[in-house]
């Protein structure tokens, strides 16, 4: 095995040209950092990629492109994107999930330690959570996911704190709390063939793409009857990200930490604002609950901000919903990835 790689290596981002990935690969780019993006394009798009961007299309399973694209270009740190997201998807396909989720993981963290990359940065949810019964939700929370998603997304945190202990590994995972928005400057944002993503569905509806948007109970024990979540702009979390490469380029130990601003907002909340924004009103109509929504979900914030130097620069909702209002606007102007109409949140 060789050392560690130097802090001047390339960061491989896997799943970088999908949502969340090719945010991060813009704020590694507008920080001076060479970027190879690894993704086999299944839901992600080639141009969500700067100019410039080399991308290997392939499998993160495959060990042996791992090996030769570690090799090649000289990789340090590796961020981990890639992977299945949509939960109710995860209840009806539970071995899909644990395969792409969970055994790519387990390859692509083998791979890392056979080449001696000793720095991983892990796209994890807070969906390892579960239901947990007070607020806010902070990590010494027991981990206990109610759907195969939040599970894969565990399993793969176990197998990097075993390897970590095993091997000289340092990670990374942060638990995403709900992600909306878009790039600022409009290079990217979320393009889904079936959009899940309360913020998405809105702009989609409010944008004359869907006939009206379904909120799934409002009788929760919540302020307003529905359901709270934390929502984290994704410019500020592809920026924890970089964060995170930094701190374990400082030498920084192994952490687990939560993404979000601590602060909820409720369904009703989050469409009143996108009427707000667009003056406009919401066709809207009250559906039956899910099975396994948590009435709400609030991040504990504290420990991200003892340990990593971050400062969220767009944690307000009005910016999360003027920035997806904004890409969708321009997706609408480009008929090339204009998006099918699918379920509501």
């Amino acid at each position: 095995m060789t050392g560690e790689k130097s802090d001047s290596a390339t960061v491989l981002v896997t799943g970088g040209a999908g949502y969340i990935g090719s945010h991060a690969v813009l704020a590694l780019r507008d920080r001076g950092r060479a970027v190879v993006v690894l993704d086999d394009l299944s839901t992600g798009r080639r141009s969500a990629l700067p100019e410039g961007t080399v991308l290997v299309e392939g499998d993160v399973g495959d060990k042996a492109l791992l090996a030769d694209t570690f090799a090649r270009h000289g990789i340090g740190t590796v961020m981990h994107f890639a992977g299945s997201i949509v939960v109710p998807d995860s209840v009806e396909r539970p071995l899909a999930y644990y395969r792409n989720n969970t055994v790519k993981s387990q390859a692509l963290i083998e791979a890392c330690v056979e080449a001696g990359i000793g720095r991983f940065i892990f796209s994890s949810t807070a969906a390892v959570y579960g239901m947990p019964e007070r607020l806010p939700i902070d990590e010494r929370t027991p981990t206990k996911p109610i759907n195969p998603y939040g599970s894969s997304k565990l399993m793969t945190e176990w197998m990097l704190r075993d390897s970590a202990a095993a091997h000289p590994l340092r990670y990374v995972a942060l638990r995403y709390f709900n992600v909306a928005g878009a790039d600022p400057q409009g290079r990217s944002g979320q393009v889904s063939k079936v959009a899940t993503h309360l913020i998405k569905i809105a702009a989609q509806t409010v944008t004359g793409q869907r006939a009206e948007l379904q909120i799934f109970g409002d009788d929760y024990d919540t302020p307003d009857g529905t359901c709270v979540r934390d929502y984290i702009h994704v410019s500020d979390l592809a920026d924890a990200h970089v964060a995170a490469l930094r701190h374990l380029e400082a030498g920084g130990a192994s952490e687990v930490l939560n993404c979000g601003y601590g602060r909820g907002y409720s369904v009703r909340e989050v469409l009143a604002m996108v009427e707000r924004v667009t003056g406009k009103p919401l066709p809207m109509r009250i559906g039956p609950r899910r099975a396994g929504d948590p009435p709400a979900l609030v991040a504990g914030v504290e420990r991200i901000g003892r340990t990593l130097d971050w400062t969220p620069r767009h944690a307000d909702l009005e910016t999360i919903v003027a920035s997806a209002l904004a890409w969708e606007e321009r997706l609408l102007k480009d008929h090339s990835v204009r998006q099918p109409s699918s379920p509501s949140r």
